[in-house]
């Protein structure tokens, strides 16, 4: 499965913040988003999820080995906001439960739900606190379990990680690890350390173009000030 991004354009009033991009990202990878501040990284996955509307191009997925292409559905896209945003009126158990109970038909081989605060290791004292008495670390963990549950052909993340401890952001990228052959991850991130240990594939965002970088024989520190000084182009 390829999600195909082809001849991409956005603009808002006068500046052109995606500029005809072409790209194609492979199930089973995780993609390390990189860009400067302003680059467009959110708009890029606001287009893609289709919270804004495109100015030219189009978004699909092509499955299998064939030219086979669709448009995407909303069940195809999970998306993990730098902000979580949760319901803060219920307990976590509740908000999970009431999760399920809405995407039943979406959900393969489910489990129960206090196997799904395992996985996330949400502790047995945290699993029926209100939402609203979380930490914004564990309102992100809880962001990130319902879009897992759901198992989106798409995850885009953004920022996911940067609100966490080291312990449980370890806790997090080995968890990605284990899913990713399960979905196309879209991992956006101003840490380039954090990408590079994370993602199979880093892809730069400048000038309103995606360009995959090549690592070729390059040491660490190498591709490190290759993927810097992409970044610095004008």
């Amino acid at each position: 499965m390829k999600l195909i991004i082809k001849d991409l354009k956005k603009k808002f009033d006068q500046k052109e913040v995606l500029n005809g991009i072409y790209f194609e990202f492979e199930k089973g990878k995780i993609y390390g988003l990189l860009g400067r501040n302003g680059a467009g990284k959110t708009t890029l996955f606001n287009c893609i999820n289709e919270d804004l509307s495109v100015d030219e191009g189009e978004i699909f997925i092509q499955e299998g080995k064939t030219d086979e292409s669709r448009k995407l559905e909303a069940e195809d896209i999970g998306y993990v906001l730098s902000i979580p945003n949760v319901p803060e009126f219920l307990t976590a158990r509740e908000f999970l439960k009431f999760f399920i109970e809405i995407n039943e038909d979406r959900i393969h081989n489910p489990k129960t739900i206090d196997e799904y605060f395992e996985f996330m290791k949400i502790e047995i004292e945290d699993r029926d606190k209100l939402l609203k008495d979380y930490s914004h670390g564990m309102k992100n963990k809880m962001q990130m379990l319902v879009n897992i549950i759901a198992s989106p052909n798409i995850l885009l993340l953004d920022e996911p990680l940067t609100s966490f401890d080291v312990v449980v952001a370890e806790e997090m990228k080995q968890m990605l690890k284990t899913i990713k052959n399960d979905h196309i991850i879209i991992f956006s991130t101003h840490i380039m350390e954090l990408a590079l240990d994370l993602c199979d594939e880093i892809v730069i965002l400048n000038k309103g173009v995606l360009k995959k970088m090549n690592k070729s024989n390059l040491n660490h520190n190498q591709f490190k000030k290759k993927i810097i000084e992409a970044l610095k182009e004008e």
